[in-house]
């Protein structure tokens, strides 16, 4: 740190030193005092522009680099949760769909999608309301998975990153009261109506996030990383014809 402070002096020193030399040259062969005052007053006159221009360029420069770096930290951590937990919740959260039809012919994407798509099937599932089904799948294997996962969970919230990405945190916090709510009952078996529609409920706030933040991922795939938006796509888990192998 020392050795530091003492090169940024010995920069400033010759700077300076090398600004006197010119002025004195300028002096010597021109002989024109009045006009290097001038000039020098002019210079120092702007200097507190400049200085807040670059200060201001130079700052936003970083907040968009600082901005674009976080956002790759949060996609590669979105990425992850998609690889352990999210691919599989879309698939299992799918048979608890009262209407599955619907949004199995939305969701198949291609790879030939286009921003203009992706918008529309963002704007289809925000004004959707997805009908769920606590009693058409097996809730203990849902529970199951879920505490599997728990500590996965546990770390993601735990991410500092994700606390600028509020969409993101959100699908965390409802796949976490999910599973909450399903640890905290005894038996799953025989449960009343009432309880079962109240499951519904947080089956279907979970994975009406969970399709959000996975359209908002494809995206970001198609764009920045297309060879894993190929094999995404290839292993959707709501289009029963997509196929992970490539056919001929």
């Amino acid at each position: 740190m020392f050795n530091i402070h003492k090169r940024s002096e010995l920069i400033v020193l010759l700077m300076l030193v090398s600004s006197l030399v010119l002025y004195g040259v300028d002096y010597l062969v021109f002989g024109q005092a009045r006009e290097i005052g001038f000039g020098l007053l002019g210079n120092l006159a702007f200097l507190p522009i400049y200085v807040l221009f670059v200060t201001l360029m130079i700052e936003r420069l970083l907040k968009e680099r600082d901005k674009e770096a976080l956002r790759q930290k949060m996609n590669m951590v979105i990425g992850v949760f998609f690889s352990e937990v999210g691919t599989v919740l879309l698939r299992d959260g799918f048979a608890f769909l009262v209407d599955k039809e619907q949004l199995s012919e939305r969701v198949r994407i291609s790879p030939s999608w286009t921003d203009r798509e992706f918008r529309e099937l963002a704007a289809f599932l925000d004004g959707s309301q997805l009908q769920m089904n606590s009693s058409l799948c097996d809730l203990g294997e849902l529970k199951g998975f879920l505490v599997s996962r728990r500590n996965f969970l546990l770390g993601l919230l735990e991410n500092p990153n994700l606390l600028e990405h509020d969409g993101f945190t959100d699908l965390l916090w409802a796949v976490f009261h999910l599973l909450e709510e399903l640890e905290a009952r005894s038996t799953l078996v025989g449960l009343p109506q009432s309880d079962l529609d109240h499951l519904s409920g947080d089956i279907r706030r979970a994975y009406t996030h969970l399709l959000s933040q996975w359209v908002i991922y494809l995206r970001h795939l198609k764009e920045d990383y297309p060879y894993l938006f190929s094999l995404a796509v290839r292993n959707n888990p709501l289009n029963p014809e997509a196929r992970v192998v490539i056919g001929s």
